[in-house]
């Protein structure tokens, strides 16, 4: 299965946010999956294709030309797949992958995620939207989509299209 990482490319964060994800690499990896992700070599970002790679995994890095441009793009590439901008970087992971995993993350992560939850609601496909609730940090925004819920702004329950994980067991099901 190739998974695609929607995650922090900051590296001044909780150091247990990249314990998690050296994690969920190490295991992706053993269990013969791929990682789709941004390709940057800093962050979370970073940290997924480090380890997955570390640990006989393959890697996918999608990596916008900006990111290029400044020098930033990881070592840890199996396949680099260059791009335009992040509306090119959005299209691209998600035809490369079979399910999206949002870690801990900011506006891009936001914006990642909530693109392929979208096309997900009106039935452009039906591939795994996971929050990984790492130290609770998507507990605010789980209140806002339910309160979203509740006022009749979202069809439906958003936890059929977007699901919650809380370790990295229930990420990989």
């Amino acid at each position: 299965m190739k998974i695609c990482i929607f995650c922090s490319a900051n590296s001044d964060i909780d150091p247990d946010f990249f314990t998690a994800t050296e994690e969920l690499g190490r295991r992706a990896a053993e269990r013969g999956h791929t990682i789709v992700f941004g390709g940057c070599d800093l962050g979370l970002m970073e940290c997924v294709g480090r380890t997955a790679r570390e640990n006989g995994g393959r890697t996918i890095g999608v990596v916008p030309s900006k990111v290029e441009e400044r020098g930033r793009t990881s070592r840890h590439i199996d396949v680099h797949i260059p791009c335009d901008n992040l509306s090119d970087r959005k299209e691209l992971m998600f035809a490369q992958s079979d399910m999206f995993v949002a870690l801990p993350g900011g506006i891009g992560t936001l914006d990642e995620i909530f693109t392929i939850a979208a096309s997900a609601t009106i039935g452009y496909h039906s591939k795994p939207v996971i929050l990984y609730n790492i130290k609770g940090f998507w507990d605010k925004l789980i209140e806002m989509l339910d309160d979203l819920q509740r006022r009749g702004f979202i069809r439906g329950n958003w936890r059929d299209v977007i699901k919650v994980a809380n370790s990295v067991e229930e990420v990989l099901f």
